[in-house]
C-alpha cells in the first residue's frame, strides 16, 4: 500500500486513559480509521506509515467513528511508537 492510500485509511491516533493502559499492558495502540476500512487494509496502512510489525487488529464502531485496536508484534513496541507520535 502506498503512503497516500494509507493516510486515507488511518485518520489519527485515539488517546484516552484506557488506551494508555493498553499501550503498557498489551502492546496495543488505538486509531480512528475510515469506516469502510477492512482489518487487512488497516494492518497494511499501519505497517506502511509507521514501519512496524502488526500482530492483530480488532475494530469497533462507536459514536465517534470506527476504532482500530492494533496489537504489535513483540519486535515492535507500542510505547516506542506512542513516543514518536508524541502521545506519551
Amino acid at each position: 500500500m502506498n503512503p497516500e492510500d494509507a493516510l486515507k485509511v488511518v485518520i489519527r491516533p485515539y488517546v484516552t486513559e484506557k488506551t494508555f493502559d493498553l499501550i503498557e499492558r498489551q502492546n496495543k495502540l488505538c486509531f480512528l480509521v475510515d469506516i469502510k476500512a477492512s482489518k487487512k487494509k488497516i494492518k497494511s496502512a499501519i505497517e506502511t506509515l509507521y514501519q512496524v510489525r502488526v500482530a492483530s487488529v480488532n475494530t469497533a464502531i462507536t459514536i465517534i467513528g470506527k476504532k482500530a485496536f492494533v496489537r504489535f508484534a513483540p519486535e515492535s513496541s507500542a510505547t516506542d511508537l506512542a513516543s514518536k507520535l508524541g502521545l506519551v
